[in-house]
């Protein structure tokens, strides 16, 4: 792709971690006040982990983010988007509305 969204409102908040959110890069969900925990299938995500240190997460709460994809292409455009067993990125109707900006079989950009 000859365009490039990175930057694009990144917004990231420091959370507690809790001691489910072993390692960086993927979704979280509020466990409880001020702590967020790695999300399962099914759950919405308030955010993307983009760095965890001494019991802290730093988590991208808006903006583009690149992540992987469960299945086929997702359409571009504003669409629901879950998560699932694995951490990846689906079509979920129950999810949270983003807008995919680009897709391939195996990954997807999207700005929440």
């Amino acid at each position: 792709m000859n365009v490039n969204f990175n930057g694009y409102g990144e917004n990231v908040l420091t959370f507690i971690a809790d001691s489910s959110l072993t390692e960086p890069g993927g979704f979280v969900k509020m466990t409880a006040d001020g702590t967020v925990g790695k999300c399962s299938a099914g759950d919405i995500f308030c955010g993307v982990c983009v760095g965890l240190r001494g019991g802290y997460a730093a988590v991208q709460m808006s903006g583009y983010v690149t992540m992987p994809a469960a299945s086929a292409k997702i359409p571009v455009g504003y669409i629901m988007l879950g998560v699932n067993d694995a951490g990846k990125v689906s079509v979920n109707t129950t999810g949270r509305e983003v807008l995919v900006v680009d897709s391939t079989a195996t990954e997807v950009g999207f700005i929440f």
